[in-house]
């Protein structure tokens, strides 16, 4: 393992590192497919573009960006997010992308959330992690009803993607209901 920051059975969390842009992720943001649930794909994102951002995350304290690394490979399968982190509300919206599409549909996105989300109510002592998916992103509407998220509504229109506007599902967790789960 490589700098690990948490670990879990079949994969670790790091810090996102400059050497990451050599490497596929810098191209899973201009995957149109990849990205076809994201907002990502409006403008290209080149390397320069992800050294940039990678290095702007070290002066935040709103956002917490890791790379996803398989442990039998350590190949980097992923970017996983808690932003729009609040101190006063502790609240947090959580994100991922498994952008290694060898790695998609085998459970590595539910472990990968299930060790941010225990970072973030047990470390951080948030209250609340939400997320919001388009409409037809059905896979991530499973991982957020497999982490035990309610849905809480509906944003109308929320995103305009794929030549149109696109309503958002709205889920979240509480940290009283993450220790169900757990």
């Amino acid at each position: 393992m490589n700098n690990p920051f948490l670990v879990g059975e079949h994969l670790y969390l790091r810090g996102l590192e400059s050497s990451d842009v050599e490497g596929e992720y810098p191209s899973w943001l201009n995957d149109e497919i990849l990205t076809q649930y994201l907002e990502h794909h409006v403008y290209p994102y080149s390397k320069a573009s992800a050294i940039e951002y990678i290095d702007a995350l070290r002066h935040r304290n709103d956002r917490i960006m890791l790379a996803i690394i398989h442990q039998e490979s350590n190949k980097h399968i992923g970017n996983i997010t808690l932003s729009t982190i609040t101190p006063v509300h502790r609240s947090a919206e959580f994100s991922l992308l498994i952008g290694d599409a060898s790695s998609q549909g085998k459970g590595l996105a539910k472990e990968a959330a299930l060790l941010l989300l225990c970072h973030g109510f047990e470390t951080m002592n948030l209250n609340r992690i939400w997320c919001g998916t388009m409409e037809s992103n059905i896979p991530m509407q499973r991982l957020a009803l497999s982490l035990g998220m309610t849905q809480e509504g509906i944003k109308r229109q929320e995103v305009y993607k794929n030549g149109r506007y696109n309503d958002t599902i709205q889920y979240s967790i509480l940290k009283e209901e993450f220790k169900g789960i757990r």
